[in-house]
């Protein structure tokens, strides 16, 4: 006995390679396919159109391959409406929910596609049925009573997709290799931040405290200056070691500029927080005069709003440091809506924090001295990560004299 259903996909299917990956997904999971519908695009912003009908011998096997190619944007052919459950409790979630993924996603309620609003990955959706609104909601939001789409029927997702037209940076991410080559990506990403900042876009930064380390404290705080950083995430470290150097001229205790270890220089982070701490805000440290340069001097000379989320092994922290995870996570969200880009320096674990928390759509650059760091950000669901192996050290001063250079400033 052979069971059977029918799925359909629309868009740059072709190019953007979606129809090969549903084809293999469907002969690698153990099933069948006929194609009953194939029209191809003509010209370069034509879309394309299949209807496929899937077999297996299977139900159980067909409903896993089924499951599978939703994440590829399929959907079955004259889909039902979602199916609502009422959540039992607070953060109970109900058995059999859809899990969202970050590609943007509408539902079929009210006998009309709605779009899914806020939508993240690994979150669930509810449904406000009066107000006919599907809301992305993390786990920890969830409320006795809220409606909660279960399983896949009835929802659509829209992968990111490639045209004919596409523009190459934009579509030599969803890899990392150390032979690209950095100063041609670096001019590619400065391109589009210029373009990006040109429209009114947001960029954000996702900074490790390597970017002071290594000496690219000033030209990142020139990016700030300068209005190509709009939002700062960060932890305690980059905020400390960059106050550590305006007050010292140091970071963990080296000189900057020569590379020296100070004497006791060890001990210039703690006197850099207590200093903070004497002011009440890393704000009022830099009202009073008490900083005077560095990232965080910029964000609030520039009015350039930063959330800054600690970690069990923080020293302080500094009084601005949102030491609850939950609260600094609601705190990046307020943000992510209008971000446009997001550069993510040597930090792994912030990377993956804030990639869980981004759209698909939003140009995601990620920059390590280490290719596992990228990987490990795609293998966690942020796929449009574009990777650039290289010392923040190198990477930030590249990036701003090329951002100057076709802005026509002087690049020093």
């Amino acid at each position: 006995m052979s069971f059977s259903r029918e799925i359909e996909l629309d868009g740059h299917i072709i190019d953007s390679g979606i129809v090969e990956n549903v084809l293999d997904t469907i002969l690698d999971m153990g099933g069948d396919f006929e194609f009953l519908v194939f029209d191809v695009g003509k010209k370069k912003t034509d879309k394309s159109y299949a209807k496929i009908k899937i077999s297996s011998e299977s139900s159980e096997r067909l409903d896993g391959i089924v499951s599978r190619l939703h994440r590829h944007g399929a959907r079955l052919v004259d889909v039902d409406e979602v199916s609502l459950v009422p959540a039992e409790g607070e953060r109970i979630v109900p058995k059999g929910f859809y899990s969202t993924t970050n590609y943007p996603t509408e539902i079929k309620y009210g006998n009309r596609w709605i779009q899914v609003e806020k939508i993240e990955m690994d979150c669930l959706i509810v449904v406000d049925s009066h107000a006919k609104r599907a809301i992305c909601t993390p786990m920890d939001k969830l409320s006795k009573g809220d409606l909660v789409v279960m399983g896949e029927v009835g929802v659509k997702v829209s992968p990111p997709e490639r045209s004919r037209e596409h523009n190459e940076f934009e579509f030599m991410g969803g890899g990392v290799s150390s032979e690209r080559p950095t100063e041609t990506t670096i001019a590619k990403i400065a391109r589009e931040m210029v373009e990006l900042h040109k429209r009114g876009g947001k960029i954000a930064l996702v900074g490790g405290p390597a970017i002071i380390h290594t000496g690219a404290s000033e030209a990142c705080a020139a990016l700030v200056r300068e209005g190509y950083i709009n939002v700062l995430f960060a932890g305690n470290a980059l905020a400390t070691h960059d106050i550590e150097y305006s007050l010292y001229g140091t970071s963990l205790g080296m000189e900057i500029k020569t590379g020296d270890l100070v004497v006791a220089g060890h001990k210039n982070h703690l006197y850099a927080i207590s200093e903070v701490m004497r002011a009440g805000s890393i704000r009022a440290a830099v009202e009073n005069g008490v900083v005077t340069s560095g990232i965080m001097y910029e964000c609030i000379k520039n009015q350039v709003p930063f959330v800054l989320a600690g970690s069990i092994r923080d020293d302080g922290p500094l009084p601005d440091v949102i030491s609850d995870a939950r609260v600094a996570q609601d705190e990046m969200r307020k943000y992510v809506p209008d971000i446009g880009m997001v550069l993510m320096v040597a930090t792994m674990l912030h990377s993956i924090a804030v990639g869980n928390c981004l759209p698909s759509y939003v140009r995601t650059i990620c920059v390590d001295i280490n290719p596992s760091t990228v990987t490990k950000l795609m293998d966690r669901g942020t796929m449009q990560a574009i990777g650039v192996v290289s010392d923040a050290g190198a990477f930030i001063p590249m990036l701003l004299r090329q951002i100057r250079l076709m802005t026509g400033q002087s690049a020093e």
